[in-house]
């Protein structure tokens, strides 16, 4: 008879060397990654007073990936994911050392600002399907959901410590030192990295080429339901769920009239929600229906954000965005988790990339409508627009893919 799995929620740390060295790492580098958000948003709006061009900044980190994550997953199927992921995170760091140095020697402008957060993107456009696909590497099979459950809770975790320190730093320092912090976050990744012991990897050797293989990876999504309804609904969510984080500098000094101190404080609110919810799912595991609570959580979201774009008092936006954050967390892991379980390993590159192409790729069209729609008709009409979409969407998608419950 099998033994009823652990409610420990870190059992996937404690019984995974490789990940547990990999996780602290990669959380510690999200710390300073997460300062250079807050820095990147607030410097962008100082340097420009314009709500568009704090949307084309959001949109510049991820557009790279809308373009390349695609041929970039057929790469990390082919080829070692571990060292794509190290050469990556170094540039990394060289993309934040150059902001550091752009804006401690008021060099910066909005050309370079955008220049350097776009060639962080393009980075990201190959590191984060190698990484997605890595992670099955790390730790057993029956792990595997609770790892990436903290993966996000690890990524939350630096959402909630990273802006604390920002506000401080920028208050205090100015908000270069969130740059120069964050380089010497990522030496913490790179040790974790080097501390990471694999198998030998063996050269792949594929008999098709790279255009047949994008096509084989596309027509085994087609085949299935469940998985080209789920990738409906995270890039539907993708373009209009993330609005309200693009647009939260705005939000915060135009509607709940705060400072760089107070956006800070209202992102933490956003990474404890998110904790919390990565927590829960790990502790949860197996014992979930994925596909249910993955409807709730997708139902949830819409409702909350229409919710957040009419909060006029910051505990209120607070309160909202500690909800937000959990609901955000459940229905972005439990999507990545879905699709890790059920696609074959030969191909799991390519569809994780195919996750990463619509999760975080479509993003620069939600901020660069979110920019837009705000110019013309205010930021909480942009916010709550993109609610709106994604209610309807969620009505119309579970609706029509049934599967997506059953999974």
């Amino acid at each position: 008879m099998a033994q009823p799995r652990s409610l420990n929620p870190f059992h996937a740390l404690q019984a995974n060397r490789n990940y547990r060295v990999f996780w602290f790492g990669q959380t510690t580098s999200l710390i300073g990654t997460w300062m250079t958000t807050v820095a990147t948003g607030w410097l962008a709006l100082e340097l420009t007073n314009s709500a568009f061009r704090v949307g084309v900044i959001g949109a510049a980190s991820t557009f790279p990936i809308l373009l390349l994550s695609l041929y970039a997953g057929l790469i990390a199927d082919r080829y070692n994911k571990l060292r794509i992921v190290t050469i990556c995170q170094s540039l990394q760091l060289l993309q934040s050392a150059l902001l550091f140095w752009f804006t401690w020697s008021h060099h910066i402008t909005f050309g370079w600002l955008l220049a350097l957060v776009t060639f962080g993107g393009l980075i990201g456009s190959f590191e984060i399907p190698a990484r997605q696909a890595m992670l099955v590497e790390l730790v057993d099979r029956e792990d595997l959901v609770d790892a990436i459950a903290l993966n996000s809770g690890g990524f939350n975790l630096a959402r909630i410590v990273g802006p604390s320190i920002a506000a401080v730093v920028i208050a205090r320092a100015g908000l270069q030192w969130c740059f120069a912090l964050d380089s010497l976050s990522y030496l913490s990744v790179l040790l974790s990295l080097s501390l990471i012991r694999l198998p030998k990897w063996s050269p792949v050797l594929s008999l098709v080429t790279p255009l047949e293989g994008l096509k084989e990876g596309f027509r085994y999504m087609r085949s299935s339901r469940a998985v080209s309804g789920l990738i409906g609904v995270i890039a539907v969510y993708s373009i209009f769920g993330f609005m309200y984080l693009t647009m939260m500098p705005v939000f915060a000094r135009q509607v709940l009239h705060t400072g760089a101190s107070g956006y800070g404080f209202l992102l933490t609110f956003v990474g404890a929600g998110a904790l919390t919810g990565a927590l829960s799912l790990a502790a949860l595991g197996a014992r979930i229906r994925r596909g249910k609570l993955f409807a709730v959580s997708a139902f949830a979201f819409a409702i909350l954000t229409i919710a957040f774009a009419f909060a006029q008092h910051v505990m209120v936006a607070a309160a909202l965005l500690l909800c937000l954050g959990l609901t955000m967390l459940i229905n972005g892991a439990l999507a990545n988790g879905i699709l890790q379980s059920v696609v074959p390993d030969e191909l799991r590159g390519r569809v994780m990339a195919m996750y990463v192409f619509v999760y975080v790729g479509f993003t620069p069209i939600g901020s660069f409508s979110a920019g837009a729609i705000s110019n013309l008709i205010g930021v909480r009409w942009a916010i709550g627009l993109g609610g709106t979409v994604m209610l309807l969407y969620a009505s119309w998608a579970f609706w029509r893919y049934p599967e997506i419950r059953s999974v």
